[in-house]
């Protein structure tokens, strides 16, 4: 894997630093362990939908990746198209990683 974002990720899963999954992601938004909020490419309308709701109403930034689910189950070892960073650290060098490599992030909602 050469893509720094996606090792990152695997580093934070290691670390016990995300929640993967539609409802991990809905726990971690509702009890504010969440620091940002990430969909893959190819998760579903409804899933966004749902999604950009509870990431604004708790406040959280909420970015649509370019990564597929496929790519993220390679980088974590789960597969999820929706997962949460629960670290403000991980989290800041996640954004700046897909900043820097250009991977096509896209703020949804947030600051």
């Amino acid at each position: 894997m050469n893509d720094s974002a996606l090792s990152l990720l695997g580093i934070c899963r290691k670390a016990g630093k995300m929640s993967m999954g539609h409802d991990a992601c809905k726990q971690a938004l509702k009890f504010g362990t969440a620091q940002a909020c990430f969909i893959c490419s190819d998760a579903s309308g409804r899933l966004c939908g749902e999604m950009t709701f509870l990431a604004e109403n708790a406040e959280v930034q909420l970015y649509s990746l370019s990564y597929t689910m496929f790519d993220i189950r390679q980088a974590t070892g789960f597969k999820a198209s929706v997962f949460t960073i629960d670290d403000a650290g991980f989290a800041k060098s996640f954004i700046q990683k897909l900043n820097d490599n250009k991977t096509g992030e896209e703020r949804v909602y947030g600051n």
